[in-house]
């Protein structure tokens, strides 16, 4: 991308000096870090209403004893995750956690689970989003597609700007959500004392039992509820992994926003459950389950709560689908900020490729935002966009990595309780242990519910992707310790050069590059210089070695007969039986190259040079050097970067 577009879209680049500037306060870190569970109340409890449904109206009034059961788990996890806050300052995200704790492969587990749900994150938020948009306009439903695939691109984009600019933005709507749902809460709660009965637009559509659910099937019934109803946990770890963006004191920061975004949640989550059951809103997967006709669109839980709780009030209820639509597309952005620095981490462990590791120009890690966006792209088009197919995959690496987290915790408090005496540290360190193991243990048990009731309903795929993540992760591993093993040098050593260098300029027609590539190889005084070309065509061949006899060159002409019009075979013989005749000597071959500047001109040129160089470089004993010949395009294009200007002479 050039320049100028580039800085429009992205914003000047940074220096490393900078870093300071990007960190965030904790009115800033909580949209940035808390968009995913804030905005997972939106769809949580009608999660839980859909498997419900399956049972009938009956079975309804299970969903008080779900929705306190996953609050139970919400508390337990935020406060596990504030003790890991305080242990790991500089980021104390489930790999790390587990690395140091509990080994490598527990470790790469729990990055290939973060890994995948973090896409998943990205899918299910913007699809989401995208269903709250089409509650309030069902005419956009052909376009859900287009439309998450768009919003997507645009919150990479926003991303690749830097994360306190991306902060900014994205607090309006995180903010809006909350301010709009309280708002909602409180109108509910004036019209109820008031003696309103209020009820859902969808009470009045009967729901149809898929089965009779007694006994063993009921349980399982319910499980499959909470397990669906745990989505209103994702994200809750952010916070532990991007601790190094806060401000100051960092754990303290990190800890207190963590604990701003459980309350929250939790209230909301009860609220809207609550509401739900009140007005008693009745939800489907498929519209002719509540006697509506096939392909009719259903306005999901949250849109027929606020439509209800609202009344007259018309605006209020468009106010509150339109924060809910920006929070749950912008719930990605929770995944953008832990992608991004996890992916940063595998690299520099060599997990992952070195490029993911690196910094771009705004400070933030754009090779893991820009994988992120593309493979939640594919997964959005791959499920065309429905949400219910694709919550079926979530949660499961949620809560291994939760599980491994939190195991992990409990030996770093053993550890640390080992080499301390004094009695107040240890009391505070057995009080976290404590903490730790017990949300080590109800995570533990809810991961083996997920992964049992949501198994046959797709969730099978996330099984299957994990596990070649861990793989492939280990794999990338083994290439870099042999390529690292290969190229170890014992302490003392010592360059060894070559016996002899043999220059070989390869030549085309007399012109002034070759020149150039001539004088250049001369320059370097090989032991034997000489100037190859290949017979394609008999009258080029005859006039090129005219000229190169009226130029009067020392460098003696070696032609290659071709009958078959090759360049790059004859090339690469001639070069090899070069090599063999001399193996302690090298053979370096100047491939004369023109620099133009426009990339629309070089398709008017063969590419015969760029060919060479692909196979030179895996010829043994070769060395490649391209001589530049900067045309007059190429002079006129200028750069600039950060106190430096330049231009081709």
């Amino acid at each position: 991308m050039s320049t100028l577009p580039k800085q429009f879209l992205l914003g000047r680049p940074l220096r490393s000096s900078q870093m300071g500037e990007t960190l965030l306060p904790k009115r800033l870190a909580l949209p940035v870090f808390c968009s995913d569970p804030l905005s997972s109340v939106a769809y949580a409890t009608e999660e839980i209403l859909l498997i419900l449904a399956l049972g009938g109206t009956a079975l309804f009034h299970l969903a008080w004893y779900v929705g306190v059961a996953i609050i139970v788990l919400l508390v337990v996890v935020i406060a596990s995750y504030r003790q890991t806050c305080y242990a790991y300052p500089n980021g104390g995200g489930a790999y790390v956690v587990s690395a140091e704790n509990l080994g490598r492969n527990p470790a790469l587990t729990a990055a290939s689970a973060l890994l995948v749900d973090y896409v998943l994150t990205v899918a299910v938020s913007v699809v989401a989003g995208v269903a709250a948009i089409t509650s309030a306009a069902p005419s956009l439903s052909k376009h859900a597609v287009a439309l998450s695939v768009g919003f997507t691109v645009l919150l990479a984009v926003m991303n690749l700007r830097g994360v306190k600019e991306s902060g900014r933005i994205f607090a309006i709507p995180t903010y809006g959500f909350v301010i709009g749902i309280y708002a909602m809460f409180a109108f509910a709660a004036v019209r109820m004392a008031l003696g309103h009965t209020i009820r859902a637009e969808s009470a009045i559509l009967p729901v149809h039992s898929a089965g009779t659910y007694t006994g063993l099937a009921l349980v399982l019934l319910g499980m499959r509820a909470f397990a669906s109803g745990c989505t209103a946990l994702t994200g809750v770890e952010a916070i532990s992994n991007g601790i190094p963006a806060f401000l100051k004191p960092k754990s303290k920061n990190a800890a207190m926003t963590l604990t701003i975004m459980g309350i929250m949640s939790i209230t909301m989550f009860a609220g809207i459950t609550v509401l739900a059951l009140v007005y008693k809103v009745h939800v489907a997967s498929d519209p002719t389950e509540l006697g509506l006709p096939a392909g009719a669109d259903m306005p999901t839980a949250l849109a027929q709560i606020a439509r209800a709780s609202f009344g007259d009030w018309t605006f209020l209820f468009y106010y509150v689908q339109a924060v809910t639509a920006g929070i749950l597309i912008l719930a990605a952005n929770t995944a953008f900020n832990g992608f991004p620095p996890l992916t940063s981490i595998l690299a520099q462990d060599r997990y992952l490729p070195r490029q993911l590791h690196n910094r771009g120009d705004r400070l933030v890690f754009s090779n893991g935002i820009i994988l992120l966006a593309l493979a939640a792209i594919g997964l959005v088009i791959a499920f065309k966009a429905d949400l219910s197919s694709i919550i079926q995959l979530y949660i499961i690496g949620v809560f291994i990595s939760f599980t491994l987290s939190q195991g992990g915790m409990v030996r770093h408090w053993k550890r640390e309780l080992a080499g301390t005496t004094d009695p107040a540290a240890r009391r505070h360190m057995r009080r976290s242990q404590a903490i730790n193991a017990s949300g080590a243990v109800v995570t533990g048990i809810v991961l083996v519910i997920v992964l049992v009731t949501k198994f046959t309903h797709g969730a099978w795929i996330v099984t299957i992707a994990m596990p070649v993540l861990f793989l492939l992760m280990k794999a990338i591993r083994r290439h870099y310790d042999s390529v690292a093993e290969e190229l170890r040098v014992d302490a003392g050593a010592r360059p060894e050069p070559p016996s002899g260098n043999h220059a070989v300029v390869l030549v085309s027609r007399m012109h002034a590059p070759t020149l150039r590539a001539v004088g250049y190889a001369q320059s370097i005084h090989p032991s034997s210089i000489e100037a190859l070309t290949v017979g394609v065509d008999d009258s080029e061949t005859e006039a090129l070695r005219r000229e190169w006899e009226l130029h009067g060159l020392e460098v003696p002409l070696v032609v290659l007969d071709s009958p078959y019009r090759e360049i790059t075979r004859p090339v690469l013989d001639y070069v090899r039986r070069k090599h063999h005749e001399s193996p302690r000597d090298v053979v370096t071959v100047f491939i004369p190259e023109y620099v133009l500047g426009h990339w629309w001109e070089g398709i008017m040129h063969n590419q015969s040079a760029l060919r060479l160089k692909a196979r030179l470089l895996f010829t043994p004993g070769v060395m490649v050097t391209s001589v530049p010949y900067v045309l007059s395009s190429g002079k006129k294009y200028k750069y600039k970067e950060r106190g430096v200007k330049a231009s081709s002479k």
